[in-house]
Order: C-alpha cells, then structure tokens, then sequence
C-alpha cells in the first residue's frame, strides 16, 4: 500500500502531522507495518483531517520528534519478541 504523505508535513501539539494525519508513530513505522495495520491507520485518516480541518501547523516534524518515535516503535518490537 502506497504511502499516504503529500509531503507536506507539520506536527501539530498531538504529534499529528497536517499533512497526512497520521500521528509520527505511523509515520516512523510505516515501512515495517503489516498491509494490515496500513489499511487500519488509513482507515481513520478522513476522520482526523474533518477533526483537524481548523488546526494549523504548529511544528515542522523534526529529527528530534523522529528519533523519539523510532525509539518508542523499537521499545514496542522488542518487547513483542
């Protein structure tokens, strides 16, 4: 399943980006998520944009926010091993 970035990212305080609506975890995790687990998180997007359609951008997603991300993602991995 095709990635549902438009490439224009910008978190907002919740950690949802306003340009796809996916929270930074699906985001980090995307690669490595099941075709079912993209379908679950691309299941809720429209819902979450008519929720945010009046947030605007409060941050651009940052290495910061990443890395923290990968490293709750990994912690969930490793712990499911």
């Amino acid at each position: 399943m095709q990635s549902p970035c438009v490439a224009r990212c910008g978190l907002n305080d919740d950690d949802y980006c306003m340009g796809c609506y996916r929270h930074i975890d699906e985001i980090v995790g995307w690669g490595k998520a099941s075709e079912a687990r993209k379908a679950q998180i691309c299941s809720k997007l429209e819902q979450r944009k008519t929720d945010m359609v009046k947030s605007e951008n409060s941050a651009i997603l940052s290495r910061a926010k990443w890395l923290e991300a990968e490293a709750r993602i990994a912690e969930v991995d490793d712990s499911s091993v």
